[in-house]
């Protein structure tokens, strides 16, 4: 799955403590993550990890999983069929079905993710580094109580827009080609006797032939067909995800920059937010897209095309370096997903010819 990128901000402290992976600077094997985390623990000493890099990890780990536990119990919700921890629901729950699951879990994770996002986008480096903040902890809670509640959720309807469309697509696309477009594939490929390889029309006819003749014939797809099916449907699913999140990620990068200066100037002097706080991150969505107007037109032309332009900047390069952790990340699921369904549970898709196509 495209994880949500809360450790991304915090991977600067690690960069900024090390000698390499500094701006400008050509790319080299100790800019690498692992290499750059060693030279962080050899100086700052063990501390660094629990302290630093911990608190970003579980982050992710929290939203992930409040992401994948919502998705399953919607579904399960909206799709009775799919609540019996089986391997396989046949027929499968439709497009409507999974995409709403889906959207509901983008929502869950928004909201859960709302304060971690927050303290992604006003992070520095530099303030850990100068000693204003002892460790990531430290930083989280100083940072939260400062700007509170309306802070933590400012911005959020672009978040909740964005995550709850961009997942019902990403689970949508992923269930469809994993399960609809596999089936049919299999119907059709191994539907007709005359097609056959002749090893399976010999074990047609020999289980036909034989003492069990009175059973249907049963035989068995390719069992790398499926994972090249998982495998696609992750890397569509991600494309999918990207035609939403890229470009409202565009939006939301202009208007994270202006929440600096909102934090301070909706406080007066004694640190108390000022009536007008709601006002000004309400104020800043204006501001935003009137911002985001004059930057297509700089970089591209003026209208609508301008603005699509801007918008999917970068997209494809950015989903290509996303495709592999989330077709590794999609996999794992399925993997795990079956590892702990009923063992009982097969999957007969009837062939006029007499035999069956079985999927365990």
């Amino acid at each position: 799955m495209a994880q949500r990128a809360v450790i991304d901000r915090p991977q600067g402290y690690v960069r900024a403590v090390s000698p390499s992976g500094q701006p400008g600077e050509r790319w080299s094997w100790r800019m690498t993550s692992p290499v750059m985390l060693a030279h962080a623990v050899r100086t700052q000493g063990w501390t660094f990890i629990p302290s630093q890099v911990l608190p970003p990890l579980l982050a992710n780990t929290a939203i992930s999983a409040v992401c994948y536990a919502t998705y399953l119990q919607a579904l399960a919700a909206l799709d009775p069929r799919s609540s019996g921890a089986l391997k396989r629901v046949y027929p499968p729950p439709p497009f409507s079905t999974t995409f709403t699951a889906g959207a509901a879990a983008g929502a869950a994770q928004s909201l859960f993710a709302a304060p971690f996002d927050a303290l992604q986008v006003r992070f520095r480096a530099s303030e850990l580094l100068h000693g204003k903040y002892s460790n990531m902890w430290s930083y989280a809670y100083h940072r939260l109580r400062a700007i509170g509640l309306r802070g933590i959720f400012a911005g959020s309807s672009l978040s909740l827009c964005k995550d709850s469309v961009g997942y019902g697509l990403f689970f949508g696309t992923f269930e469809f080609l994993k399960s609809q477009c596999f089936y049919t594939f299999v119907s059709q490929y191994y539907g007709s006797f005359g097609t056959l390889s002749p090893a399976k029309q010999d074990l047609i006819r020999s289980q036909q032939t034989g003492e069990s003749s009175d059973l249907i014939s049963t035989i068995e797809p390719h069992y790398m067909i499926e994972p090249i099916f998982i495998m696609a449907a992750g890397v569509a699913a991600s494309f999918a995800q990207q035609l939403v999140q890229y470009p409202l990620s565009r939006v939301q990068d202009v208007y994270h920059g202006r929440l600096a200066g909102i934090d301070t100037g909706s406080m007066d002097g004694r640190g108390a937010p000022r009536p007008t706080a709601l006002h000004l991150y309400q104020r800043a969505y204006v501001k935003t897209f009137r911002r985001v107007v004059v930057s297509a037109r700089r970089s591209f032309q003026t209208g609508p095309a301008g603005l699509v332009s801007w918008l999917y900047h970068g997209m494809l390069s950015n989903t290509l370096r996303q495709v592999p952790s989330a077709s590794v990340g999609l996999m794992a699921f399925e993997v795990i997903r079956r590892k702990y369904a009923l063992e009982a549970d097969v999957v007969r898709i009837h062939i006029e010819s007499g035999y069956d196509i079985l999927l365990a």
